[in-house]
């Protein structure tokens, strides 16, 4: 299964409102596995940044003066996401703006990012698993502990990386793990893996209250069972 993990940086907050994309960032992932193939690029908005998007990723009007426009760079773009599942937070957002560029174009058989791939919304994703916390990206770096100390500002390339951890995370993945044992790729399917570093995984061990918790549970079904279960007679 392929799966491009995306991210946009615009120059405000609202397509409608005639903004336009500055930055995409796309990271390839293959069986759950990062490929190192990426898709990045600045574009000339043909607009001004406003002062409060700047504010937040820190791309200037100068910087992307003598960038591409989205047309000059499109054939590229849907080449790389073209029957990929697209794995976006807020995919809403990035969505819209990619859909109102398309349409901006006004011509071309792809009219809609939908046309050519699907898309994976994260942060609905994450309502289901984390009904009423903070679902945001930095919220679920902290709460899957994966590493954001360089996201001083927001950057699309940097924020799919940090996505696609998280995502790995959020789903039962291991991602050191998987790149560790993809390697140079001399492994055979099903093999054995040895020698592996077992210093390098990170061992959660229970809280006190979670042991009392757990040691109430066990008790509960002791009592229910009539002094039959197995988990106690195996301690």
């Amino acid at each position: 299964m392929r799966q491009v993990v995306l991210d946009t940086e615009t120059t405000g907050l609202e397509h409608r409102d005639g903004h336009r994309i500055i930055e995409i960032g796309c990271v390839e992932l293959v069986e759950r596995r990062l490929t190192g193939r990426n898709f990045h690029v600045y574009l000339n908005p043909e607009r001004e940044v406003e002062g409060g998007a700047m504010e937040v990723h820190g791309i200037t009007d100068d910087f992307l003066a003598d960038k591409p426009k989205f047309v000059d760079i499109l054939d590229d773009f849907l080449g790389f996401v073209r029957d990929a599942e697209l794995i976006i937070h807020n995919a809403s957002f990035d969505v819209g703006f990619l859909n109102s560029e398309l349409e901006r174009l006004g011509e071309g058989e792809v009219r809609r990012v939908e046309d050519v791939a699907s898309v994976l919304d994260t942060l609905a994703l994450a309502r289901e698993m984390h009904p009423g916390q903070r679902n945001s990206l930095d919220a679920l770096c902290k709460r899957y502990d994966v590493d954001n100390a360089n996201r001083e500002l927001h950057g699309a390339l940097l924020d799919a990386e940090i996505l696609a951890e998280v995502y790995l995370a959020m789903t039962g993945g291991q991602v050191d793990l998987c790149l560790d044992l993809a390697g140079e790729g001399d492994g055979v399917e099903g093999e054995v893996v040895t020698g592996l570093d077992l210093s390098r995984l990170r061992v959660v061990t229970a809280s006190e209250e979670e042991i009392a918790a757990h040691q109430q549970r066990l008790d509960a079904i002791q009592e229910a069972s009539d002094g039959r279960c197995v988990w106690l007679q195996q301690a």
